[in-house]
Parts: structure tokens; sequence; C-alpha cells
């Protein structure tokens, strides 16, 4: 039996299960205007940010899901010039996102304490993305500025919390509509969709409402060790069914020509993301009709 002897932090993801962190160093805690924001040391996972009692993103394994959330809808589109990131105030889908010849990455975050906490604490998540000029940081809620916004995006990355607390909209039809407006065509609309295993409701219920609205809807995931209970899933949304086809080896080619600097994603890890268990592809079908 191993005897904690640091203060722990338990993540309770649903009331009959967690999971457990040893808390080697708090760097910093503070309740900011839309949310309780703990920033940690851990021996294991090294810098962990959590959000409202979640754990968001860790040092140790932040690679894989930034990585999978932003090249498998980039290397797929392959000639996206204009993205959004909706979240994402750490700033690692957006230094994922610059890796690509985009002309241009609009991030909206709702919470500016958690981008400047991130750079101070976290900056190797966003490692310069900030400061390149080819991105640009908007602080607002999401919605209102998708409202507002005149300018179409070739992929829009939803980036979000759980759908709890400040992520709660990004979750909603309402939200979803906004984002299909600002879609230029052709374009791919991916969002973060949780770990189906634990918690399939809310993750059943937005995919159906991208199956309402787009011709193509799928998911596919990547295991990523901090989030406990199963494969973290990935939303995937657009009209056109080809881009998510898109043959191994003209992802090989993009991949090659794009000389990304990655330590998860792969052309075959993406081709391989979309084959899902019976079950959860099943579930999917019946959905989408």
């Amino acid at each position: 039996m191993t005897i904690f002897t640091e203060t722990p932090f338990t993540e309770t993801v649903d009331r009959h299960h967690g999971q457990l962190f040893t808390v080697d160093r708090t760097v910093h805690r503070e309740r900011s205007d839309h949310q309780d924001i703990f920033i940690f040391d851990n021996a294991l996972f090294g810098r962990v940010l959590v959000l409202d009692g979640l754990v968001q993103t860790t040092e140790r394994d932040e690679h894989i899901y930034h990585e999978m959330i932003a090249h498998v809808p980039l290397v797929a589109h392959g000639g996206a010039a204009r993205v959004l990131v909706v979240g994402g105030g750490d700033g690692g889908t957006l230094r994922e996102v610059l890796k690509h010849p985009v002309d241009r990455a609009v991030m909206v975050e709702i919470d500016r304490r958690v981008v400047t906490l991130s750079r101070e604490h976290l900056p190797g998540l966003s490692n310069g993305a900030f400061d390149s000029g080819r991105a640009a940081l908007v602080i607002d809620d999401a919605a209102v500025y998708l409202r507002r916004c005149d300018e179409t995006f070739d992929t829009i990355i939803v980036d979000s919390t759980d759908p709890v607390g400040p992520g709660e909209a990004l979750f909603a039809d309402g939200f979803y509509e906004l984002c299909q407006a600002r879609l230029a065509p052709g374009g791919v609309l991916v969002t973060q969709a949780g770990v189906p295993f634990t918690n399939p409701e809310p993750f059943l219920a937005a995919h159906a409402r991208l199956a309402a609205r787009f011709a193509d809807t799928a998911a596919y995931q990547a295991a990523v060790p901090t989030y406990t209970g199963g494969p973290m899933t990935f939303g995937w949304a657009r009209d056109d069914p080809a881009v998510r086809a898109t043959p191994p080896d003209v992802l090989a080619d993009r991949f090659a020509a794009l000389g990304l600097a990655t330590r998860h994603y792969t052309p075959a890890v993406h081709t391989a993301a979309f084959a899902l268990p019976r079950a959860l592809a099943e579930a999917l079908a019946d959905i989408s009709g």
C-alpha cells in the first residue's frame, strides 16, 4: 500500500470515480472572475493546471491532446489559412496551430487570468505562440465574439473545458450554429468532446447537435493519461466527408512537406484515431441516422 505523505489533490470527475495527484508544491491559486484556478507541481506529471476542480493539462502529456486537436483537422484540410481557436487559454493548441503555414490564428478565451498565469507558470505550453505576428488573442465570450464576427475560418477548434461553468455554453446547439455560420466553404469544426466511457450523456448530446447541422459528423480518440476514465474524444463536423476520408498516403505526403515537429501525432495515428470501438461507433451511427 502506498502512503501519500504529500498533500493530495483529488479530481472528482464523477461522484463514483476520480483520481488523486500529490501536490508537491502549490505554485498559484486564485479565484478569477470566472473560475477557480489552481496550479501545482506533481512529481509524475510536472506542472498541472486545474480549473474549477478539473485538471485541464499537465506538462507531461499535454502534447498528446494539443497535437491531436490541432493536427488532425489541419493536416486533413490541407490548406487552412485562417484558424479560430475557442478557449485553449494555456496556449498549447495555438502553439500547434502555428506550426502550420496559416496566415492568421485567432484565439478567443473568456478568462484573461488563465492566459496570464499560463504564460507565467507554464510557458512551455504556448512556447512563444502568443507573441507570433500571425496570432491574435481576443479576451471575450466566444459566442459574443462569433455573433459580431464577419470573418470566416477554414478550421475552428473548440478547445473548451468540460460542459460545466464557463465551458457549458460551448456544447450548446446555439454555439454550434454560430460556428457553422463562420466556417468557410470546405471548413472543418473540431471540438473537445470529453471521455464518453465515464460521461456519455453530454458527449452523445453534443454529437446529436452537430449531426443535426452538418452533413459529415464523426469522432476520433486519443489516450491522454491525465484524462481519467478512458480515451479522450474529439468531435468532427463539416459538410463533405471527403476531407475526413483523406487517404493515408496523402496525409503522409502533407505531413512530410510540413516538417511538423510532433511527439505523438503521425499520419498513421491520425487514420487510426477514427477507428472507434464498436459500441461507440454504433451509438454515433444511431444518432447520425
